[in-house]
């Protein structure tokens, strides 16, 4: 079981809306910032909406994976059929569901966050009024760091905004989403709590830091990143983040990252629990035959995957082995295999940032604009990660761009990073275009905006080019 539990039922605090079960309090009519101001009076009314917050966060994972793994060389269904077809060919229709969903529970969460420092105000303790905007802002930044790495230009929306405005609707230039993204998860910095005990699972400044990098990297701002990341790396207190290691290196070391839940090494991660109608996640059952059978190995990674497969000990954390290389389930991630009783119903946490990834985010930065370095920080990052799972320890003498992009492809597989990677080193074109013939332009990486805000906006939301 999880310290906190994120659920909008069951409890009257986390939006407000559910004041009573009667048929005039379930009609959908607009809530009047009256009777916001007059619900919404005290520091337990406002804990409810930053918790409301987190809620909204579990909606984000569950077909993330297909809008990022299976749009690159790394994951495929198992059927090619309907709508998965259309992400997994890069042959996206601005109708599609699967995309309208990730756009709107993204949004939802932004909402969510826009409630909590409309109100926050009304707040007594100041100590937790700073902590709970910088959990908003937190969580505004990383859903629009979702949005724009995944449709470009979005409507920027930072305040809450009633049914008869219009002007949300207009798409703003990605410097602009950035902007914002920056500002927040530099504000959250500013207010959140470092890591502890308690904290899984909330927004802490570890968190912020690390994600603030990656937002910078995602813009070539190498010199920004670097010093956030060093601090991450070279910290000293009794609560740092740290690889999940044994010595010498075993496959159980690197299967604990995902199956110990709230280990050392998650720096944020969205909670869900066992077995719980309301708490736990279908994605795992997803990616099995016993669901839709989604982000299945590709062979192009099956293939890579392969090379190292005798001293690499991440291959068989990736790959579902058992039954042997020529049956269909080969292709089976093993990532989220946790047991559930209710298979649809599975406790694995979603993990959104780990240490590994900010020790491979580091050498990134220390290379910049390079195509390698033998910068001796960046070597000891880069072997912490790689050794921690190879049967024969190594001590690398110097690391190239295309070394540390295959290391990352082999430690994040299906977590949901390739496809930002490749377009992050400057070489999705040339990659997905060798892997895909249905692969074709720019164009394809970028999702289309959903048609129906397209349609619900009367003309003021424009559609991405060539869609």
């Amino acid at each position: 079981m999880k310290k906190i539990k994120y659920t909008i039922f069951g409890s009257l605090l986390l939006l407000g809306v559910l004041t009573s079960c009667t048929k005039d309090d379930l009609d959908l009519k607009p809530i009047s910032s009256t009777y916001e101001e007059e619900f919404y009076k005290t520091d337990k009314d406002i804990l409810g909406l930053v918790l409301g917050v987190y809620d909204g966060l579990q909606a984000i994972p569950m077909r993330e994976f297909t809008l990022t793994e299976m749009r690159s060389d790394n994951a495929t269904s198992r059927i090619h059929e309907g709508e998965y077809q259309q992400l997994e060919t890069f042959n996206v229709d601005p109708t599609n569901s699967v995309s309208a969903g990730y756009y709107t529970a993204n949004y939802n969460v932004i909402f969510r966050a826009n409630t909590v420092l409309a109100h926050i105000d009304v707040m007594k303790d100041a100590a937790k009024k700073v902590n709970y905007i910088a959990e908003a802002k937190f969580s505004r930044a990383l859903a629009y760091f979702n949005l724009v790495r995944a449709y470009g230009e979005v409507p920027l929306v930072d305040k809450l905004v009633t049914p008869t405005e219009t002007t949300y609707f207009v798409k703003k230039p990605v410097a602009d989403v950035y902007a914002l993204i920056e500002a927040d998860f530099t504000g959250a910095i500013a207010g959140l709590p470092s890591r502890t005990s308690t904290t899984f699972g909330r927004a802490t400044k570890g968190a912020a830091q690390g994600l603030l990098a990656k937002v910078y990297l995602t813009q070539f701002k190498y010199s920004e990143a670097l010093p956030l990341l060093t601090s991450l790396i070279n910290d000293t207190s009794s609560n740092k983040y740290s690889l999940q290691t044994l010595s010498p290196p075993t496959l159980e070391a690197y299967k604990s990252v995902f199956y110990t839940e709230a280990n050392n090494e998650i720096l944020f991660a969205i909670p869900f629990v066992n077995d719980s109608r309301f708490e736990s996640q279908d994605f795992s059952i997803q990616m099995t035959i016993a669901g839709n059978a989604l982000n299945y190995a590709t062979a192009n990674l099956r293939t890579f995957l392969t090379v190292n497969s005798t001293t690499d000990l991440r291959f068989t954390t990736n790959l579902l082995t058992t039954v042997g290389a020529t049956s269909t389930s080969y292709g089976q991630n093993n990532k989220f295999t946790k047991n559930s009783i209710v298979a649809a119903q599975a406790g694995n946490d979603w993990i959104v940032l780990r240490m590994a990834d900010v020790l491979l985010l580091y050498v990134e930065a220390v290379m910049g604009t390079g195509t390698s370095t033998n910068d001796a920080a960046a070597i000891a990052a880069y072997d912490k990660v790689r050794n921690r799972s190879f049967v024969a320890p190594v001590v690398s003498t110097s690391i190239t761009k295309t070394m540390l992009l295959d290391q990352r492809r082999v430690e994040f597989a299906f977590e949901n990073q390739r496809l930002y990677d490749l377009i992050r080193f400057g070489i999705a074109n040339t990659v997905l275009s060798a892997y895909s013939n249905t692969f074709t332009t720019t164009k394809d990486l970028l999702l289309p905006l959903p048609q129906s805000e397209i349609n619900s906006s009367k003309g003021l939301l424009v559609q991405n080019p060539l869609y």
